[in-house]
This record gives structure tokens, C-alpha cells and sequence, in this order.
């Protein structure tokens, strides 16, 4: 059942939420040791919640519109009194003294949190092989990588261990994983839900959004997530979008483009069957109704190089409060220097160490204009092409990933290969503009492949019309 149903039947009495619950544990029982989806199962924690929903239903009470549903939290989301490690042996066992505004907000919808998912370290990777406690495996394809960051999350979703969860997105963590597992994923406009327990790798560009099995409830995840938090100095100060009551609406007023340098064409390394999954992807739409065009953004090109000087600049600022003083690992040395160096040695794997020099470089004396002030330049020019873009069309759309799901192990040697991944994805983050990804169809080798829906800031409700659409297609439907 997807979570809408769950929800609706819990709420009238019709299921309990206790036995909601034991059945999701179950199926985590049986299959995690194959997949690793969590780095923590909350056991204890979700069946007490489930029965205080229970409870409040048994009162007359309405729990709220996740009544009971299990969600999966990513790892870097604070988690009050619980664990939450950032896929890091740096805060191995530290638990945060206070929830994320999402966490809470989940909470008060009645949902049911029932473990923290595995992540590659601090959210830094693609393939969710840097977890400094062991991969996360793709449920289709035990031999193949879920994506990443938020792998662990995607492939609790992708094997029914929870019906939606939450990830973290800072260069395509949630979409691209998705689009690898065959789920639905989410990045909302940037300040459109909180920050605030988000344990931070690069902060302009990082944003919470949903997993889900269907465009519905991401939908609803979003509107229980969304909206201002005085938390959090980068919230847009509105509420949350109404997304559900829109799905049914279609797509019939809208212009949409589809994105010549991120579609296969004008860009080397995306399969041919991604390529046709678009293009039938293009093709479904047209058929609902909306005008469909072929469009050029020509600065989308620069996006994966100038990620990667903004982000690791980011991190680098961000990751140095982790000295082995305050929270998380202490390696004991005969000195204070010696001891933070000892620490971040021992706690930080070879991706985050790699990102932290590479930032600590760009913002250095003498390479600060030449790299990191080039690169802010550069993240201007892609957000103004995306807005020009904007002017004639509501919506745009591309690949979500340039391949399907690839084998473990296969291009963890190779960074540059493994960046790659994430060149669809990046440039709605550095524009902090919207993008959901919905799976359609499969490649030749039988894995799911994701389209990619973009929209200008705040644009979720018309973003959510276009992937209800592309799911309907997707499925037979009309």
C-alpha cells in the first residue's frame, strides 16, 4: 500500500499502526543483511510511536496525515537521543541533544520513524560506497549500486522497508539515487523546507526532500515537510505547497523544453537507452496535451566543474568543526595541533579528505579569484540561463542520471568518472530551482531509468502535474 492508503486506512481504524509497523520490521529482518539499507533500525522507538497513534485513533483523535506510516531518515538528519552518524566514524554514536525541524514535523503528522539509513560520508558521493560502515546494495540489482548519497534511503524505499523516507540533496543525492532504484524522488526549491538539523556539507546548496514509491506521496511528504521554520535564516517565509489536490489537473496549459545539453546530444556519456527514455518521456507529455520543445541552456555545461569548486569550498569550512574537541571521535595526542590531525586522520574517509583539501585549496591565498570567485560567476551564469529558460517555458526536462544502476566497485577508483554521475542533476541545486525525479521505463539491461522534471523556484505544484503525468504514462495508464 502506498502511504496515502496506509495513512487513510490507519486513521479509520480500518488497520492498526502497530501491525503497519511489525510488518515493515519484519521485511527488514528478512532482507537487510542483504542490502544495508540502515546504519541504525529503530525498533523500540517506532513500535512506542505506532502505538501512540494507535491510541490517539482509539480516542477519536485524528493522528495527522502520515497516520502511522513508516519513514526512513536519512543519516545526517538529527535525530534527538538517537545516533546519527553522517555515514562517519568522526561521529560514530554521537547523539544530537535536539530533533531537525523535519523530524519534529514528521512526528506531528503521526509518522511512524523507523530506522536511520545508510549515506555516503557526510553526503559526499555518488554510490553510497563511501559509507565508512559498508555500501548500500540496489534491491533490483544486489550487485549494482542504489546511487547515492542518499542510497540507503532509496533502497529502503525501492525494497518496501518503508513506504517513503527522507534524503539530503546537494548536487542530485536524492534525485539520482532514485532514478537508480526505480523510486520517486524529490529536490524542492531551496529554503522551501528546513534546514535546521541538517547536518551540513555544503550549505547553499543542500536541501531535504522525500522518497516514495508514487508522485502521491511525495506529494504529501512535501506538504508535511515544507514550509517557513524561524529555525532556519534561509527559509522562504511561506507555507507549504498544496500538491495533492493539484495531481489530477494535467498538463494541458503547460510549455515544456526539453534540455539539448543535458539530453544526450549535445552531452558525451549518457546511454541510448537513457537517451529514448526521454525522449518517449518528451513524447507522453506532448501526448497529455502540454507543447513540447527542444531547448538550448548552454551554461549547464559548466555545472559539474563549478560543483565541484563551490561544494568542496563549502565542506571544508563546514567539516572543521569536527577537531576532536567538542563531539564525535578523539584520537589522543601529546598536543592540541596533533590532536585534531590524529582525529580527522582516523575519523574522515579518502572522499571527504579528498573534498576538504580540494575546497581548503580554492579558498586559499592566491587561488581564491582564480577559482572559488570564478566559479560563484559561474554559478550565476547557469542560474540566469535557467531563469532566460524560464521565460518561455513553465518546466524543463532531462535525464535524471547518464546510466542505470552500474556494478559495485566499478568506478569507486576513478573520482572523476564517479562525478560524472551527478551531471544532470547539479544545476538545479546551484540555481536552488526545484527537480523531481520519476522512473520511466528501463534501460536495455532491464534497470530502471529516471526523467528528470525541472521548474523555476517555487514552481512544485506545476513540477508535480508533469510527474503525474510521466508516472500515468509510465504505467499503461492514460
Amino acid at each position: 500500500m502506498s502511504a496515502v492508503e496506509l495513512a487513510a486506512s490507519i486513521r479509520s481504524a480500518e488497520r492498526s499502526a502497530r501491525s503497519v509497523t511489525e510488518e515493515h520490521l519484519e521485511t527488514i529482518n528478512e532482507c537487510e543483511d542483504q542490502l544495508h539499507a540502515f546504519n541504525l533500525i529503530m525498533i523500540d522507538e517506532a513500535l512506542e510511536a505506532a502505538d501512540a497513534v494507535d491510541n490517539r485513533v482509539a480516542a477519536g483523535d485524528d493522528p495527522g496525515p502520515l497516520a502511522g506510516v513508516p519513514v526512513a531518515i536519512k543519516d545526517n538528519i538529527c535525530t534527538r537521543g538517537i545516533p546519527t552518524t553522517c555515514g562517519s566514524r568522526i561521529l560514530e554514536g554521537w547523539r544530537p541533544p535536539y530533533n531537525a525541524t523535519v523530524v519534529e514535523r514528521l512526528a506531528d503528522a503521526g509518522a511512524v520513524l523507523i530506522g536511520k539509513t545508510n549515506m555516503d560520508e557526510f553526503a559526499m558521493g555518488s554510490s553510497t560506497e563511501n559509507s565508512a560502515f559498508g555500501p548500500t546494495r540496489n534491491p533490483l540489482a544486489p550487485d549494482r549500486v542504489p546511487g547515492g548519497s542518499s542510497g540507503g534511503s532509496a533502497a529502503a524505499v525501492a525494497a518496501g522497508f518503508a513506504p517513503v523516507a527522507l534524503g539530503s540533496d546537494t548536487g542530485g543525492s536524492i534525485r539520482q539515487p532514485a532514478a537508480l532504484c526505480g523510486v520517486v524522488g524529490v529536490k524542492p526549491t531551496y529554503g522551501l523546507v528546513s534546514r535546521y538539523g541538517l547536518i551540513a556539507f555544503a550549505s547553499s546548496l543542500d536541501q531535504i526532500g522525500p522518497f516514495a514509491t508514487t508522485v502521491a506521496d511525495a506529494a504529501l511528504m512535501l506538504e508535511v515537510i515544507g514550509g517557513h521554520d524561524p529555525m532556519d535564516s534561509t527559509s522562504i517565509p511561506a507555507e507549504a505547497p498544496s500538491l495533492l489536490s493539484v495531481l489530477d489537473e494535467g498538463v494541458d496549459d503547460l510549455v515544456v523544453g526539453v534540455i539539448e545539453e543535458l539530453s544526450g546530444e549535445g552531452l558525451d556519456g549518457i546511454d541510448a537507452d537513457v537517451q529514448a527514455r526521454v525522449a518517449a518521456a518528451a513524447e507522453a507529455l506532448s501526448a497529455a496535451g502540454a507543447t513540447v520543445e527542444r531547448t538550448s541552456v548552454p551554461s549547464t555545461v559548466y555545472g559539474l566543474s563549478d560543483y565541484y569548486v563551490i561544494a568542496p569550498a563549502e565542506a571544508s569550512s563546514n567539516l572543521a568543526r569536527y577537531d576532536g574537541v567538542r563531539y564525535g571521535l578523539r584520537v589522543d595526542a601529546t598536543s592540541t595541533p596533533e590532536m585534531n590531525t590524529a582525529t580527522r586522520t582516523a575519523g574522515f574517509g579518502d572522499e571527504v579528505k579528498r573534498r576538504i583539501m580540494l575546497g581548503t585549496y580554492a579558498l586559499s591565498a592566491g587561488y581564491y579569484d582564480a577559482y572559488y570567485l570564478k566559479a560563484q560567476k559561474a554559478r550565476t551564469l547557469i542560474a540566469a540561463d535557467l531563469s532566460r529558460a524560464y521565460e518561455r517555458f513553465d518546466l524543463l526536462i532531462c535525464p535524471t542520471a547518464p546510466t542505470t544502476a552500474f556494478p559495485i566497485g566499478e568506478k569507486i577508483a576513478d573520482p572523476m568518472l564517479m562525478y560524472l554521475n551527478d551531471v544532470c542533476t547539479i544545476p538545479s541545486n546551484l540555481a536552488g530551482h526545484p527537480a523531481i525525479s520519476v522512473p520511466f521505463g528501463h534501460g536495455e539491461n532491464g534497470l530502471p531509468v529516471g526523467v528528470q522534471v525541472l521548474g523555476p523556484a517555487m514552481a512544485e505544484a506545476a513540477m508535480f502535474r508533469a510527474a503525474a503525468v510521466l508516472e500515468m504514462a509510465a504505467s499503461g495508464g492514460s
